[in-house]
C-alpha cells in the first residue's frame, strides 16, 4: 500500500503574517489620529463635532483623552472670561450692581426638617427641664465618667481611650475583662458614674463607641470614623493640662441633634478653668460630628492663634435609645436608615 505524503500548507504563517499587518496598519492610524489631534491644538482650531456626538465614540484612548482635555480647557476659559465680564460690569454699575449669585452647596440646598429647635420655644424648655440632663444642667450632679474598651482591646485603642481620659476631666479608664455591659452599669451606678464610653474596634483600630448616660439613659451608638491618635498628627502642640476645656457646640439644630447636644455637654463640668485656654468643640456637618480639641494662644490684643492638641475623630450616629443599654428589649428613639440616607442627601437629622 502506497503512502503518499501530503504537503504542509502555509496557512498559519500567512493568518499571523495578516494579523501582523492589521496591528501596523491599526498602530499607524492611531499615530495619524494623533497627530491630527496635536496639530488641530497646536492652530487653536476647535474640531467640529455632530450634534449627537459623545465623547465615548472615540474609540482610540489617546486621542479621546486629548480631545476631553481640550473640552475642559475650552470650559475653563469660558468661565473665566465670564467672571471677568461679571467684575468689569460691578465695577461700571458701582452700588447699582445686582447682589452676587449664591452658589448652591449642599448645605444651603438642604430640606427643611419640621423638628428645627426654636431656642425660644416653651415645649422644648419645659422638656429641657424634665429631661435626663436636667439634674446636671440644674447643677444638681457633677459628671464622673468611665471609659472603656470591647474585650481584648488591642494598643491603638488603649491609647486612643486614654487620649481620651485627658480631655475629658474626672474620667476613669479601666479595661474589661470578658464582663457584659448590663453587669458593668449597676456597678457603675453604684460608684456614683454619670457615664459609660465604650470603644469598639475592629482591624486593631477604634470603629465604634457607645455613650450611655447614667443612671437614666439615654444610650447612643456612634460610628467612629478618621481616628488620628497625638503622634499621627503634624504640628500638634503640647499635650493637654488638667484645666476643664470650654466645650462648644455647632449646628445641633433639631430635636434630636439638641438631644445630642445635651448629651456632649453634659460629659463636662460646669464651670471651665479659662487660664488653660482649651476648647473641646464638637461640630456637626451633615449629620457627621466632627471632634477636635484645641488651645488658643493671644499672640497680640487683636490676633489670637489655635494650636490642636488632640485627638481627633468624626462620629456618626446610628441609634438613639431610651434607658441605659439593653441590646434586646430597649426601646429606641431613633435608628439610622440606609435607605431614607440614599433617597436624599440633602435631608440632614441632627
Amino acid at each position: 500500500m502506497d503512502i503518499t505524503e501530503v504537503p504542509k500548507s502555509c496557512d498559519k504563517g500567512k493568518k499571523k503574517k495578516d494579523k501582523r499587518s492589521h496591528k501596523t496598519t491599526v498602530a499607524k492610524q492611531e499615530t495619524e489620529d494623533v497627530g491630527v489631534a496635536e496639530k488641530t491644538e497646536k492652530d487653536g482650531v476647535a474640531p467640529v463635532f455632530p450634534p449627537s456626538f459623545s465623547m465615548s465614540d472615540i474609540k482610540n484612548k489617546q486621542r479621546r483623552h486629548l480631545m476631553f482635555m481640550k473640552l475642559k480647557q475650552e470650559k475653563r476659559k469660558q468661565k473665566m472670561q465670564l467672571r471677568k465680564k461679571r467684575k468689569k460690569e460691578r465695577e461700571a454699575l458701582g452700588d447699582k450692581a445686582p447682589p452676587k449669585e449664591v452658589p448652591k452647596t449642599i448645605e444651603n440646598q438642604r430640606v427643611y426638617d419640621e423638628t428645627t429647635v426654636d431656642p425660644e420655644d416653651e415645649e422644648v424648655a419645659f422638656d429641657e427641664g424634665t429631661d435626663e440632663f436636667s439634674a446636671y444642667f440644674n447643677r444638681l450632679t457633677n459628671p464622673k465618667v468611665l471609659i472603656t474598651t470591647s474585650d481584648r482591646p488591642r494598643g491603638r485603642t488603649v491609647r486612643f481611650c486614654e487620649q481620651l481620659a485627658t480631655v475629658i476631666p474626672d474620667s476613669h479608664v479601666y479595661y474589661r475583662r470578658g464582663l457584659a455591659l448590663k453587669r458593668i452599669i449597676p456597678q457603675c451606678i453604684a460608684r456614683n458614674f454619670t457615664y459609660l464610653i465604650v470603644i469598639n474596634e475592629d482591624r486593631l483600630t477604634p470603629n465604634g463607641m457607645v455613650l450611655c448616660h447614667l443612671p437614666d439613659g439615654p444610650t447612643a451608638h456612634f460610628k467612629i470614623s478618621n481616628a488620628r491618635l497625638r503622634k499621627e498628627m503634624k504640628r500638634r502642640g503640647k499635650d493637654p493640662t488638667d484645666h476643664s476645656p470650654e466645650v462648644i457646640l455647632n449646628n445641633f439644630t433639631t430635636r434630636l441633634g439638641h438631644s445630642i447636644g445635651r448629651l456632649f455637654a453634659a460629659l463636662f463640668p460646669h464651670d471651665p478653668h479659662f487660664v488653660g485656654r482649651q476648647v473641646a468643640t464638637f461640630h456637626n456637618q451633615r449629620d457627621f460630628i466632627f471632634f477636635r480639641f484645641h488651645r488658643y494662644i493671644f499672640k497680640n490684643e487683636k490676633r489670637v492663634g489655635l494650636q490642636e492638641l488632640g485627638p481627633r475623630f468624626t462620629l456618626k450616629l446610628r441609634s438613639l435609645q431610651k434607658g441605659t443599654f439593653d441590646s434586646k428589649f430597649g426601646e429606641y428613639e431613633w435608628v439610622l436608615k440606609r435607605h431614607e440616607m440614599d433617597a436624599c442627601r440633602r435631608k440632614f437629622h441632627l
